[in-house]
């Protein structure tokens, strides 16, 4: 098993080879040059370059944030060295197609692959999660132009790109905003608009950088109808993509959070006449696709990046967890209570300390396992053979995003905190750096979405689509599952799946009785219980998964001399997911089932 108290690259090749099977996909053309020596080859690589050009720094990012004078953003030189030497390696395109430079390496993999950037500095693997999201879209949704002028420059590090959407007075509510594109006869658009909390919004990491922002044309429909996606460039490009002059871009300043320090978060305002490209103002911006499908457009960038801050999460939540076992081995405290004298004993021989590492444990490596699941519907999704099988792992991809978001959002934030309370009063100083991963994580039940609006995605939306399709495909994958751990002939693990068979029953019940009445006012107000409840019975689902294919493999073989203790932790975790997390559900369901209105009925005036 690797040491490295970074993530492990131990359990990360469990699920990808053991439980995932992704070698598998190198039988497809898409991934035809692979092999498992190419992915663990790049998968070395992510370890070293997250290892020696990442972490070293993650404190600095957090003791000195970037500033801003009033003209430009200065950061650290560190951030800088490190995501050049990110994309002289090629990851910025690593799974993305050979046709605009990059590797075509499997989604899951490249999932693998970035939770080593997240759990080293979080702070500056965000400009890469941004900016990946940022060329993803405009593959997806540009030009051949506008590809060549900008994807290909982010894939050489020489771009980097944002996401404009949020707005002063509109936060979440995108029908709300106000940001207009004005027609300037040649193709283009003038853009003028404040935005808000918008990340890597300015920076001199980059020869350019690319916003995305999300605006209104004169005369489009109200509300989310009307918005239409622009590219707005910091520096107008040449033929070439070469950066010319300023657009009319600047900063009204940066915001200061309590965590993700290292990632400048900006106010920028487009169109003030602070520069005047052309000799007029107005920041200059290029259509992406038709007007007023920019929502539709921005999803495929919003998407990505709810399920990359649930990796995020996962990270931060799985390098306190590594963090804290080495502490805890290492630290000596205490003596058993049968004991009478004698030496201290390392904390980790107490049983509640045990009970903390271990619920860290089920957290994070049940939350990575999600990630790498989801990654791997993204693969289905483009390269299964048949479309009935991509339109499935679409479908389950779909209703799972709110959960891959929110829940290690949730719960690895939980692990952190047990971190700390592992590292007793040590924790809470500034020497360990488990208080920061803390900080950091607290940031993640915000980014791209609250909680209370992922669950009323996942309630209002997901679960009630084409007569709820999507929650029944995942039902049926769960029983599959259920069916799977029963043929295993092992009674544990049978009584897994007698828990979690009669957990799906339950939440198929409720969900039907929530809209029941067809009434979205009362199905939607307790919809963060639903959340909740949902994501606990997917993690148990993804536990059974992991115990199941633990259960399958052989202690000793060739290749590993000795996994039995690896295997026998995944066991334990499991079972103490289904004993300790799985039963938190019945409450919730219960609360749910009772149709229960103190939210609706609390007048403000009573606060």
């Amino acid at each position: 098993m690797n040491p490295s108290c970074i993530m492990s690259a131990g359990d990360i090749e469990f699920l990808l080879y053991d439980w995932l099977n992704v070698e598998r996909l190198t039988d497809r053309e898409r991934f035809a040059d692979h092999s498992r020596e190419t992915f663990d080859q790049v998968l070395r690589l992510c370890q070293d370059l997250a290892t020696t050009y990442f972490a070293p720094h993650n404190r600095d990012n957090d003791l000195h944030e970037p500033t801003f004078d009033g003209e430009r953003v200065s950061i650290i030189p560190a951030v800088g060295k490190a995501l050049k030497a990110f994309a002289d390696s090629g990851m910025v395109g690593a799974a993305m197609d050979y046709e605009i430079g990059g590797m075509q390496l499997p989604h899951s993999v490249y999932t693998a692959c970035m939770s080593w950037f997240h759990a080293a500095n979080v702070g500056t693997a965000s400009y890469v999660l941004l900016t990946t999201g940022n060329a993803n879209l405009l593959a997806a949704h540009g030009s051949p132009e506008q590809i060549d002028t900008y994807v290909r420059p982010m894939l050489e590090g020489r771009n980097f790109g944002t996401m404009a959407l949020s707005e002063p007075q509109a936060g979440s509510s995108l029908a709300d905003i106000t940001t207009r594109a004005v027609p300037a006869g040649d193709g283009s658009y003038r853009v003028f608009g404040h935005k808000m909390w918008i990340s890597g919004g300015d920076h001199e990491l980059s020869e350019n950088i690319v916003h995305l922002v999300l605006a209104r044309i004169p005369g489009a429909p109200e509300g989310t109808r009307g918005i239409s996606l622009f590219i707005v460039p910091k520096f107008l490009p040449d033929a070439d993509g070469n950066p010319t002059v300023r657009n009319d871009v600047a900063l009204s300043g940066i915001n200061h959070k309590m965590g993700w320090r290292g990632t400048v978060n900006t106010a920028p305002v487009f169109g003030d006449g602070n520069f005047t490209p052309g000799g007029e103002p107005g920041a200059v911006g290029y259509l992406v696709g038709e007007p007023n499908q920019g929502l539709a457009q921005m999803f495929t960038m919003m998407n990505e990046a709810r399920i990359g801050v649930g990796l995020a999460s996962t990270a931060l939540g799985y390098t306190g967890y590594l963090k804290s076992l080495e502490y805890a081995r290492s630290r000596p405290q205490g003596r058993p209570v049968a004991a009478r004298g004698g030496a201290q004993v390392p904390i980790i021989e107490h049983p509640d300390v045990r009970r903390m590492l271990l619920a860290q444990k089920s957290y994070a490596e049940g939350a990575l396992a999600l990630q790498l699941y989801c990654g791997t519907l993204v693969d289905e999704q483009r390269t299964a053979a048949t479309e009935s099988e991509r339109a499935r792992a679409g479908t389950l991809l779909r209703i799972l995003t709110p959960i891959a978001k929110s829940w290690p959002s949730q719960w690895c934030l939980a692990a952190n905190d047990l971190a700390i309370q592992i590292h007793g009063g040590a924790g809470y100083t500034r020497d360990y750096d488990v208080e920061q991963h803390y900080r950091d994580n607290r940031l993640n039940p915000i980014h791209e979405g609250t909680h209370g609006i992922q669950s009323m995605d996942l309630l209002g939306r997901q679960v009630t689509l084409d007569s709820g399709a999507a929650l029944a495909a995942l039902l049926d994958t769960m029983a599959a599952s259920i069916g799977r751990a029963r043929g295993t002939g092992d009674p544990e693990l049978a009584g897994f799946a007698d828990a979690l068979e009669a957990a799906t029953a339950r939440l198929a019940g409720t969900t039907a009785g929530l809209w029941r009445d067809g009434n979205p006012e009362a199905a939607l107000a307790n919809s963060a219980v639903y959340l909740e409840a949902f994501g606990h019975v997917v993690l148990a689902w993804i536990w059974l998964e992991q115990a199941v294919t633990a259960h399958g493999l052989p202690a000793r073989d060739a290749q590993h001399r000795d996994r039995e203790a690896f295997l026998r932790g995944k066991r334990l975790a499991a079972r103490y997911f289904f004993r300790w997390e799985l039963p938190r559900t019945t409450p919730q369901f219960d609360l749910l089932d009772s149709g229960d209105r103190t939210t609706l009925e609390l007048d403000e005036s009573w606060f």
